[in-house]
């Protein structure tokens, strides 16, 4: 197999990964509270890259490891949270559409926090972007409840860019895997006390243990956070970070995709919000080369 085809078959991987995420939180939450999916996902996705973590700690300067654990609040333990909080509420489909906002929100967290420079060309998409959220939610009209925990997934995507700003002014010359098996490993370790106090050990002593919810929220973090975080990190390597960063086009539309098979209503509408989202996306994306 070429380099080419390996390039892209590590593309379809991780944008089918990554995209499945939306749906799997759903179906863990068939039977377990949110708060219990997502500090399964970090506790599941420490435990995969455990052996990662054994091998860079040693390797990492103690001064930096204050700023790694940040990176893993920002970057995986509070948006882990938020998204299924919100999906208690808002279509899987519908997250992984306000997920595509990511890029965006980095370049926002740079200009004001790092002060990097913007062009007029991404203050434009920037715009556009945002202009396609507000369609988005004017889709569900004055529907409240919609506006409140759809805005917790925009939160998520907030801290998402602060995390790339961060980790792209402080963390420079470390790998996405030696950030993400040191980040995930405080995730679990915070994530074990908030699954403790949810009464987690009921649900595994009850008289029918809801397999099929662990399951997902297992595959969630081993999959969705561990060996997803591996593959982008051999992805940037071997095609470039301007190849890899196109999972965010791939991922909506494999979240719609997942969606539409577990019967989610999505409207013309709502699909003509992504394509003005993903417009933008590329906009910035182009006046950065």
């Amino acid at each position: 197999m070429n380099n080419r085809a390996i390039h892209w078959s590590i593309f379809l991987l991780l944008s089918l990964t990554w995209g499945s995420s939306f749906i799997l939180m759903k179906v863990g939450m068939e039977a377990l509270s949110p708060y219990q999916v997502a500090s399964l996902r970090l506790l599941s996705a420490g435990l995969a890259l455990l052996p990662f973590f054994f091998k860079f700690i040693r390797k990492t300067p103690v001064s930096k490891i204050p700023m790694i654990i940040l990176s893993g609040i920002l970057g995986n333990l509070l948006p882990a949270y938020l998204f299924c909080i919100a999906e208690t509420r808002i279509d899987s489909s519908l997250a992984g559409i306000l997920n595509s906002l990511v890029p965006l929100m980095a370049l926002l967290a740079g200009f004001f926090l790092f002060r990097a420079p913007i062009v007029k060309q991404q203050l434009l998409g920037i715009c556009v972007g945002l202009l396609g959220v507000v369609m988005l939610f004017a889709v569900k009209g004055l529907d409240a409840g919609y506006w409140y925990y759809g805005l917790w997934i925009v939160l998520a995507t907030v801290c998402y860019g602060v995390n790339i700003s961060l980790v792209h002014h402080h963390l420079k010359g470390y790998s996405s895997l030696q950030l993400g098996s040191i980040a995930l490993f405080f995730c679990a370790l915070f994530a074990l006390p908030v699954l403790w106090l949810t009464n987690f050990t009921e649900v595994l002593s009850g008289p029918a243990i809801p397999w099929r919810s662990l399951a997902a929220s297992v595959t969630l973090g081993v999959l969705g956070s561990g060996i997803a975080s591996v593959l982008f990190y051999i992805l940037i390597n071997k095609a470039g970070a301007m190849f890899a960063s196109m999972v965010t086009y791939a991922l909506p539309v494999v979240a719609i995709g997942w969606g539409l098979l577990a019967g989610e209503q999505i409207s013309v509408l709502q699909i003509l919000c992504l394509m003005i989202i993903l417009a933008s996306v590329y906009t910035v994306n182009k006046a950065k080369r």
